[in-house]
């Protein structure tokens, strides 16, 4: 692997005198893929919150592209390449596919001195972007409330690359999808990694762990309980660090 894209030293998260997060280390390299595992409860979500900017950790330091990094708000996390998709998107609704990818960053030419939204030339971008990624949605112009779930995150992801995304945080993002809308999702992810970006995966499902990841972290009550090469464990050796059968820190690094 390159230089790593992500490093985690230490990070801790306190709720007073709950320890939540008790020194958390680890990186990611550019096109890696690392699931991130554990139990509820387990520290997952509250350390993707301080990555995306949701939360400050309490302690501890974050270097991003070999600079030290702290996202104090989302809005820094994604100006930096930084976007996380949850199960229920962030997409609006209300309007269509090529509405939801230009976002915030309309293509306007100007009418008489007024501007006016080029919706020929942003149709034609997401167009190009949709199929270099192999995504086919029926019609542009249909609004996101009528696409499946599947649909709904390819274009999530699509507008993350698009836009010169570098790290992409997948919080449960097949939970409410079937097997098929699963499968393509899981190309996708390993599409995204292809093109250099990092993608660090929580799921609570052993077999998309173990289908599409690089690497799998466990955490266990806060802590690291193991960092392991996908290629050199196995889903019981996993499910071992997991439930404790493994001491804490015990798995070989990847």
């Amino acid at each position: 692997m390159s230089e790593p894209l992500l490093t985690l030293e230490n990070i801790t998260k306190n709720y007073g005198a709950i320890e939540a997060l008790k020194g958390i280390s680890f990186s990611i390299a550019k096109g890696e893929v690392v699931a991130l595992l554990g139990d509820n409860g387990a520290g997952k979500s509250t350390l993707v919150k301080i990555i995306a900017g949701g939360l400050e950790p309490t302690s501890g330091r974050m270097l991003f592209e070999g600079r030290e990094f702290l996202a104090r708000t989302p809005a820094e996390a994604k100006a930096a390449g930084i976007e996380t998709v949850y199960q229920d998107l962030s997409l609006c609704t209300n309007v269509d596919v090529v509405a939801n990818f230009f976002m915030g960053r309309e293509i306007a030419r100007n009418v008489l001195g007024v501007p006016v939204l080029d919706e020929r030339a942003m149709e034609a971008v997401v167009a190009a972007a949709l199929a270099n990624a192999g995504t086919r949605i029926p019609s542009l112009r249909t609004k996101a409330e009528h696409l499946s779930g599947g649909q709904r995150q390819a274009i999530e992801l699509n507008r993350f690359v698009h836009w010169g995304g570098k790290l992409v945080l997948l919080d449960e993002p097949f939970a409410a999808l079937g097997v098929e809308q699963t499968r393509r999702g899981l190309e996708m992810i390993r599409q995204v990694a292809s093109q250099g970006i990092g993608v660090i995966i929580i799921t609570h499902i052993m077999q998309q762990a173990f289908q599409v990841a690089d690497r799998i972290v466990v955490i266990r009550q806060g802590i690291v309980a193991g960092d392991v090469a996908r290629s050199n464990t196995s889903p019981d050796a996993v499910i071992d660090m997991i439930t404790g059968e493994t001491p804490a820190g015990a798995g070989p690094g990847g």
